[in-house]
């Protein structure tokens, strides 16, 4: 089997992140080559590059740029990013910036990337902040596609409260989902919801996640 890409964006604080981890994790599990490449040069708070331990332990390679957490508008790409593109039999997973900005340093791969094909699963949390109602989540998409001139192609439905969320957290949040999708021209590919909030077998439409990344005062031996 050919290597795939997919590119994980989304505005900052919808955990993107955590979810970019998981789909590596699981990747991993199935014996397949896995790699994260982390691109996040906006958020100093949860970044793949992070959990570098973490992805280790899961049998997980991580590319993590050296420019990772600054706020260079042109950020130069390290030689070691373009490896992915000769890359066998992998499952190539990249951490987006959480905005237009963070998306620059994608925008200049994009070429090698539409010529190797590619998934962009936009990542939407109605529980965070400038993403509350369906209509804002368009504009945000549309600058993440322009700063990284690639398209999205799904819609990842990953709205949570944290450690509060429970299963109708996450049933509040699809019809904004969904109408996000249609505002969007998207599919929506699913709807996660932590392990530890799953109360029976998920219904068809619904994705169980760990949750790997914590907030900074949270004790980690936990």
């Amino acid at each position: 089997m050919k290597s795939s890409i997919t590119v994980i964006c989304g505005h900052y604080g919808c955990g993107k992140t955590n979810l970019v981890l998981n789909l590596a994790a699981e990747a991993a599990q199935r014996g397949r080559r896995s790699v994260v490449v982390d691109m996040d040069v906006v958020n100093p708070y949860f970044r793949s590059s992070d959990y570098s331990a973490l992805l280790k332990k899961l049998g997980v390679e991580l590319i993590a740029p050296v420019f990772a957490n600054t706020t260079l508008d042109t950020p130069v790409l390290p030689p070691e990013i373009f490896s992915i593109f000769n890359m066998e039999n992998a499952d190539i997973f990249i951490d987006a910036g959480g905005d237009d900005v963070g998306a620059t340093a994608l925008g200049q791969l994009h070429r090698q990337i539409e010529t190797a094909g590619y998934k962009m699963l936009y990542v939407v949390n109605r529980y965070r902040v400038l993403s509350t109602k369906p209509e804002e989540t368009l504009p945000l998409l549309r600058e993440i596609e322009t700063a990284s001139h690639l398209k999205a192609t799904a819609i990842v439905n990953n709205s949570n409260l944290a450690v509060q969320t429970d299963m109708q957290t996450v049933l509040d949040a699809v019809p904004f989902a969904k109408k996000a999708a249609e505002l969007c021209h998207l599919p929506l590919l699913y709807s996660t919801v932590p392990d530890f909030a799953v109360e029976n077998t998920l219904p068809e439409g619904f994705k169980a996640v760990k949750r790997y990344v914590r907030f900074v005062w949270e004790d980690e031996t936990e």
